[in-house]
């Protein structure tokens, strides 16, 4: 990388932690380090909310959700909007009326400290777990450019964050948040540019979107009414509404991030920002996507987008069978590319026939490239049984670090750190507030108060490591943060939907259903991935009668939840 990249890559993220920690230098009262002041305007507070959202998952892993299967992932956020109109409705009244820290401070005067000390609980082992994803993403890059063992890059990104956020606490997250996004949307803007600019050599950005199209990347909706499928209208709307509850309700992660705001007006005004900008935003992400496959359809691209795994199946297998596939990989790209090209000079002649032609063919060489890469992924298990096969999440690091300009490389690296550091710093600061108003409660001056929090940031920061130091690559990165997410949020969300809407409901009933649930959803989605109950169809295909897509934990959980309260409640009839 040159010596450019370095100085803005390294400028920015010095610049980010520096500016923390001096804005937040002066003794922190409680209310700011575990609140963050509560005097952020609605833009400051639905900033800090997006991104706390946005991780560097997200701008590492949306892409290649994008170029491998379109636009369909935008279903997942449908439900958003409806979502917010209930926490605007709902939660945030209670949250600034009862002038709590934590959501869970709320479920304790709302039902006792048992119930606190469960939804508390959860929370910490969920979001423990996605801090350690969101360290996780970003040092895959670092590891990439510098050729490091992947734990210590994770320690390098995690230290950072530590940093600042231990510094300043919930007040410093909120300070960084501005220039972080500000980074996140320069970037993202200028590599979805520079990608247009890039296909105009050889296709109009409209006949792009026309290819995408015909080839199947350019499908939103998907109306079918199938639990085992993850992406689809129906669970966008239904599933996706109950996680967003959950997620923007419940979380103290986005809790903090709006009880920042100077009143619950404020507060509401910032979730609607949010509202109205997540669904364009993950729409031009997995476009963005979307145009690296186009530009790939006329430029070579790896057999194997993991650099890293392709150097050591080379060294070890010499010139045997891995040589042979990218040789025919690369052939088939060829193949590809002139199809790609005929197809574009034909719309442009108004050929219609050759277009179609060349269309077919594209195909053909489309699903020969895939086939041959699967080989090699067989191929890699064999030789290097312990490595990590699977290689989407480098899809659009590979195209930043193979094709991007110089300066431009370490913007975009910078997007992407500035985004994992956002919403890591908020994830930890939520972690230590919950631990020590939630969790080991006792009475503490203001001053004690903040510097037990601080200890508790840098205690959930290195655990987060260890996380991060023992994840492998899921099949997707965003959808792994996700099914974490769902097998968790939906027994938070039924207790908070029994506090707020079942007022004859008590705490003994919603602790039962509460602990009853959690174990319910846990041991489904073990079944579900071990295939306990799968059998084998006459015609080959496996049936799965427990398969159910993530999304639907975030419907089910909680209506168990509010089912098995108000059953109890009526059998014993307090």
């Amino acid at each position: 990388m040159h010596w450019l990249d370095w100085l803005i890559l390294l400028g920015t993220l010095g610049f980010i932690v520096g500016y923390g920690v001096w804005k937040t230098r002066a003794g922190n009262t409680s209310a700011d380090y575990l609140r963050g002041g509560g005097n952020e305007k609605w833009w400051a507070v639905g900033l800090s909310v997006m991104a706390t959202q946005a991780s560097a998952i997200t701008f590492l892993s949306t892409p290649g959700q994008g170029y491998l299967d379109g636009l369909g992932f935008v279903q997942f956020y449908f439900g958003l909007p409806l979502a917010i109109v209930v926490i605007n409705r709902v939660f945030i009244p209670l949250y600034y009326k009862w002038k709590v820290y934590t959501a869970y401070e709320f479920i304790g005067k709302r039902f006792d400290a048992r119930t606190r000390l469960l939804t508390a609980g959860l929370f910490l082992i969920q979001r423990s777990l996605a801090a350690g994803f969101t360290i996780y993403a970003p040092s895959i890059i670092l590891s990439k450019v510098l050729h490091w063992p992947l734990s210590w890059t994770c320690i390098f990104i995690g230290a950072l964050v530590i940093v600042y956020t231990t510094s300043g606490g919930a007040k410093a997250v909120g300070v960084t948040h501005k220039q972080q996004m500000a980074v996140v949307f320069g970037g993202l803007f200028m590599a979805f540019g520079l990608l247009v600019w890039y296909l105009h050599e050889h296709i109009g950005f409209a006949e792009s979107l026309q290819l995408a199209d015909a080839l199947g990347k350019l499908d939103v909706i998907d109306t079918s009414f199938d639990p085992g499928n993850k992406y689809t209208l129906w669970s966008g709307l239904i599933g996706g509404f109950f996680l967003q509850l959950a997620y923007f309700g419940t979380d103290q992660s986005q809790v903090q991030r709006y009880l920042s705001g100077q009143s619950a007006e404020q507060a509401k005004r910032g979730l609607w920002m949010n509202a109205l900008l997540k669904i364009p935003m993950q729409f031009f992400i997995l476009l963005t996507g979307v145009l690296v496959f186009v530009f790939y359809l006329f430029n070579a691209s790896p057999i194997h987008w993991n650099s890293a795994n392709l150097e050591a199946t080379r060294a070890k297998d010499g010139i045997q069978l891995t040589q042979t596939l990218e040789a025919q990989h690369s052939d088939a790209g060829t193949g590809r590319s002139e199809a790609a090209q005929a197809w574009v000079d034909a719309v442009r002649s108004g050929d219609t026939h050759t277009a179609d032609s060349a269309l077919t063919r594209l195909r053909i060489d489309e699903r020969g490239m895939i086939h041959l890469e699967a080989q090699y992924h067989e191929r890699l298990r064999h030789l290097l049984p312990d490595a990590d096969t699977n290689d989407k999440d480098y899809i659009f690091i590979t195209f930043i670090m193979d094709h991007m300009p110089i300066g431009i490389i370490g913007l975009l690296l910078a997007m992407i750190f500035s985004a994992g550091m956002s919403s890591t710093s908020a994830e930890l600061s939520a972690l230590a507030t919950t631990s020590v108003v939630d969790v080991v409660k006792k009475e503490r001056t203001d001053g004690e108060q903040v510097r037990t929090t601080k200890w508790a940031t840098v205690a959930f920061g290195l655990l987060a490591l260890a996380f991060a130091a023992l994840f492998p690559l899921f099949e997707n990165l965003i959808q792994a943060v996700n099914i974490i997410g769902s097998l968790f949020y939906g027994t938070i969300l039924g207790v908070f939907l029994v506090a707020f809407f079942m007022k004859r409901v008590d705490g003994t009933a919603v602790f039962i259903a509460a602990v009853i649930t959690q174990a319910f959803t846990l041991l489904h989605f073990a079944l579900d991935k071990l295939d306990a109950f799968a059998t084998v169809m006459p015609d080959g295909t496996m049936r799965d009668p427990l398969e159910l897509a993530f999304l639907w934990y975030n419907l089910i959980a909680p209506a168990i939840v509010v089912g098995i309260s108000a059953g109890y409640q009526m059998v014993t009839g307090k």
